[in-house]
């Protein structure tokens, strides 16, 4: 039977509240009994030493008979009164006097202890037991010594019986027995509270954790605590949209690599196939094979840009960080457009602060950077329309930007333009060699150099894009 961390949680804490519970019982049983002994000891002493004082060391002045009537009498009205035995007893161990009893003159008492020895208190006063065979039962026995002119001439001895003191102590040990109790009471409540508190936190956590395991990452952990526990939940929940994002996110790259190799592939077969059987006359295939080199370029390209995208993974250990001039990089990478922008009568403004502007980067990936971004602008450009590329230096970073007068992009998609595979409908009507991949390794690349790049774009105005390097 496989048993819940709160149901192990709370039999730990019976088992350790029934052992404390012994052990404390046990200590407690006897420090009581010894505190209870030696109070009534203390106070049965104090007794004994007065009573010695004031009435036993009269019969020593005078050892009269009626002297020793006077103590007794003294003597048996204090043991009722105190619910004691009280002896006198000699130096050689003969009972003198004992309460409750018919007196008897010293000279006729028989009454001897044989073993007396007031030694066996040792530096005690009191002692438990039958006091040297004289009892049934164990007894508290006090002594206090009888001095007459400097010389000890006997002792007085209070005997009370230890069942009595055991009654005290019982009913002592019953009220720490259910104070203790109650603690425990108190306590055991507490720890269910507290393991409710842990218990269905880390159960509702420990439910999300396999159903994200089993695939399911649309589930949600409900709690709704401030506390450590509520930070974890929104975290896995966090987690939990992030990897279906990343999931469908593949699912979406895997689709759209399919389709984009499909297409051309499915192009070049049905071509080259309908040149091989004859379908197309050899009169219209250079048309048709010319159609096949572009198919070709487009997957040559594609292929391309997808092992770029997936070169960034290590970031920094990619760069080749050195110092050169943006401005010159700027320029050689615009003169590769000279053609197509004669073509649609397109010019390409450089707006230099300085003629020499040296930054720290990687110049290949900065470059490929700079054409992807004018091949973007010369895409959506109108025809005799204008592209600035602008350089500015603000502190210690140096800002590039591109800046066309074409189309735009719509509000709705400029949070998407950096995704990959992601087209926007003119550019599918534009230009169909685009692959939606330019500017998502636009944004590797500049992050991967711990900068930023912006963009800003009004349909039907133009688009800007901004990026930042360090200043060399």
């Amino acid at each position: 039977m496989k048993l819940s961390i709160y149901i192990k949680f709370v039999i730990i804490y019976i088992a350790a509240a029934v052992l404390s519970f012994i052990f404390v019982a046990e200590g407690t049983s006897r420090m009581i009994t010894n505190h209870v002994t030696t109070e009534k000891a203390d106070s049965l002493y104090r007794e004994a030493l007065l009573l010695s004082t004031e009435y036993a060391e009269d019969y020593y002045r005078s050892r009269s008979a009626t002297s020793l009537e006077t103590v007794s009498s003294h003597l048996n009205a204090i043991a009722t009164y105190i619910n004691a035995d009280i002896w006198m007893i000699d130096i050689d161990g003969k009972v003198i006097l004992e309460t409750g009893k018919k007196l008897i003159s010293p000279e006729n008492n028989t009454h001897i202890l044989e073993n007396f020895d007031s030694t066996a208190f040792g530096t005690s006063y009191y002692m438990t037991g039958d006091f040297f065979e004289q009892f049934d039962e164990e007894m508290l026995s006090v002594i206090s010594p009888i001095n007459y002119g400097y010389k000890v001439h006997g002792y007085l001895v209070i005997h009370t019986e230890v069942s009595e003191l055991m009654a005290e102590k019982e009913e002592l040990l019953n009220i720490m027995y259910i104070t203790l109790a109650v603690l425990l009471g108190i306590f055991l409540i507490a720890v269910l509270i507290i393991g409710h508190i842990i218990y269905y936190p880390m159960k509702k956590i420990s439910k999300a954790a396999s159903e994200y395991a089993a695939g399911n990452l649309t589930y949600q952990v409900e709690l709704e605590t401030e506390d450590e526990f509520g930070r974890l939940a929104d975290s896995m929940n966090l987690m939990a949209r992030e990897l279906n994002e990343m999931e469908e996110y593949e699912r979406k790259f895997v689709a759209n690599i399919s389709h984009d190799f499909r297409s051309p592939l499915t192009s070049i077969k049905g071509y080259v196939e309908a040149m091989m059987d004859g379908t197309i006359p050899v009169e219209f295939q250079e048309k048709y094979f010319n159609i096949v080199l572009f198919e070709t370029d487009r997957l040559k390209k594609l292929t391309e840009e997808l092992l770029t995208l997936n070169s960034f993974g290590s970031k920094r250990g990619m760069l080749e960080i050195t110092t050169f001039d943006i401005n010159a990089v700027i320029k050689n990478t615009a003169a590769t457009f000279e053609g197509r922008c004669r073509d649609r009568k397109i010019s390409i403004d450089l707006l230099f602060e300085s003629w020499h502007q040296p930054v720290k980067a990687d110049m290949g990936k900065i470059q490929q950077v700079l054409y992807n971004l004018i091949d973007n602008a010369i895409k959506f450009s109108n025809d005799n329309s204008s592209i600035e590329v602008e350089t500015t230096v603000r502190h210690e970073k140096v800002f590039i930007s591109v800046k066309d007068h074409g189309s735009g992009i719509p509000k709705e998609s400029q949070k998407k333009i950096w995704e990959r595979f992601y087209k926007t409908d003119t550019s599918r009507g534009k230009d169909k060699r685009g692959t939606g991949l330019g500017l998502a390794i636009v944004k590797e690349i500049i992050q991967t150099h711990d900068e930023h790049i912006n963009v800003i774009s009004t349909e039907g105005v133009g688009t800007e894009f901004t990026f930042s390097l360090p200043k060399a």
